[in-house]
């Protein structure tokens, strides 16, 4: 809770350290091999997050939430159950541990589940500067979220700004299993984020701006943010429909990493061991153009998706996913890779309450040689893309369409703005004729440059 004392509002302080969760989640693993299961591991969570939002200049809202959580995942021959709970006092330990084993017992085997192989842990953490020990008080990210919302607003045409939010996390966790495993890491985020409304007898248009980083020192300013969603949101007046074609189609930075998603999704292990992806007979194959070169990194310093190991402990390489354009490899936890036949890649993603996920960590698409300003010059007439809505993806055959916002391409130069558009084609046809930008910025856990596609139905008017 904040207390609120004159202009200044206090927040709390409080050291988020793995090793103060390592006595409970060592305690809990005793307990569940105590109640008779033949094998478990357990996850301790303690996280901090503070976030404050303007309106009008003033203070709007405050969201200051902490709070630790504890998960156990047990096995009983090849049955397994997982449990959580927020309560970490011995008695309730004790009947978590208990409760988990006797769920276990009386569930259906799985002949995939288990633990990570031995020879798959991590024995060390490497240094990736993804946790800042920089605090920010209520009162200085207040300061910032009114910069925030007033840069908005200094910008010529815009008349309201919504979701000024300054905002820092903190976080750290200890995983150990009845296996070996036993070690914690601990992570930070800042971030800024707001939406511009601007307006003109031609109507209203929005738009907005964002950034989150590990550490506050990589964090754009306010201006910097504020500025960009209003410019954004007044070049956009004026937007109207087009008529209905076939065109070449530009992913701007900021939405080509939706695509790169849906590739990634669609290589993740429940969806291959499912049979639920158009790529699961493509491994091998050119899917991509050959130019095109997808890497995931978990290891890369002070990236937003950065981890020292994965949710079963398993210190997962470094993957090119594509190279020239073929596809090399699936992203796997160990029960999807058992499944296949297969060895974990070292992407298990693990919450409190279930088993382990999949999911990747920094993915990205290595730049081209071209600007995006060059591609637009390559292509002539096209439709650049600068907002998406609603996309929609049939995972068995590929098909993809989405509603967007942009501009059109006109004489090799952005030209008006245009909305209610709906693009649509296949994504495996759409990956052969990817053609990449020089602009790749590593900032979100999916990255992508600029990216172009040379042929997309576009329907408008």
């Amino acid at each position: 809770m904040f207390v609120k004392s004159g202009p200044m509002i206090q927040s709390p302080k409080s050291d988020l350290r793995p090793d103060d969760l390592k006595p409970t989640v060592e305690n809990l693993l005793r307990l569940a091999k105590h109640y008779g299961a033949h094998k478990a591991e357990a996850v301790g969570a303690h996280g901090r997050s503070l976030s404050i939002g303007v309106r009008g200049g003033v203070l709007e809202d405050i969201d200051n939430s902490e709070g630790r959580d504890i998960g156990l995942r047990v096995f009983v021959g090849q049955r397994q159950a997982c449990v959580s709970s927020s309560d970490l006092s011995q008695t309730s330990l004790d009947k978590l541990a208990e409760r988990a084993v006797a769920m276990a017992k009386l569930a259906p085997e799985d002949p995939y589940c288990g633990l990570a192989n031995k020879d798959k842990l991590a024995t060390k953490a490497p240094e990736l500067e993804i946790f800042d020990p920089v605090d920010l008080d209520a009162d200085m990210l207040l300061g910032r979220a009114k910069i925030l919302e007033a840069t908005a607003l200094g910008v010529k045409g815009v008349n309201q700004a919504e979701g000024a939010n300054a905002y820092m996390t903190k976080g750290a966790s200890w995983l150990a299993t009845s296996d070996g495993f036993d070690n914690g890491w601990q992570s930070s985020s800042h971030g800024l984020s707001v939406a511009a409304f601007a307006n003109n007898s031609a109507g209203m248009e929005r738009d907005y701006d964002y950034k989150t980083t590990r550490w506050l020192a990589d964090l754009p300013s306010p201006e910097t943010i504020g500025i960009s969603a209003g410019e954004r949101a007044v070049a956009r007046l004026g937007a109207t429909k087009m008529a209905s074609t076939n065109l070449p189609v530009l992913f701007e930075r900021r939405v080509a990493g939706s695509l790169l998603a849906s590739f990634i999704s669609a290589i993740s292990g429940p969806a291959i061991a499912r049979g639920v992806s158009f790529l699961k007979d493509h491994m091998g194959e050119q899917v991509f153009h050959k130019d095109i070169t997808i890497t995931d990194d978990p290891y890369l310093k002070r990236g937003v998706g950065s981890h020292p190991w994965d949710g079963e402990g398993v210190a997962g390489p470094a993957l090119d996913l594509v190279e020239n354009g073929v596809l090399k490899s699936w992203i796997l936890n160990t029960a999807t890779a058992n499944q296949l036949g297969l060895v974990t890649t070292g992407h298990a993603h693990r919450g409190m309450s279930s088993p382990p996920g999949v999911s990747s960590t920094n993915a990205w698409i290595t730049a081209g040689k071209k600007s995006p300003e060059a591609l637009m010059q390559d292509i002539g007439k096209g439709l650049l893309i600068t907002e998406m809505f609603g996309p929609s993806l049939n995972p068995n055959t590929g098909d993809y369409s989405v509603g967007i916002a942009g501009f059109t391409i006109e004489g090799g130069q952005r030209g008006a703005p245009v909305s209610e558009v709906t693009i649509a084609g296949n994504l495996l046809d759409m990956f052969k004729t990817m053609i990449v930008a020089n602009d790749l910025e590593l900032d979100e856990g999916v990255s992508s440059p600029t990216m172009l596609i040379e042929n997309m139905v576009v329907a408008g008017a």
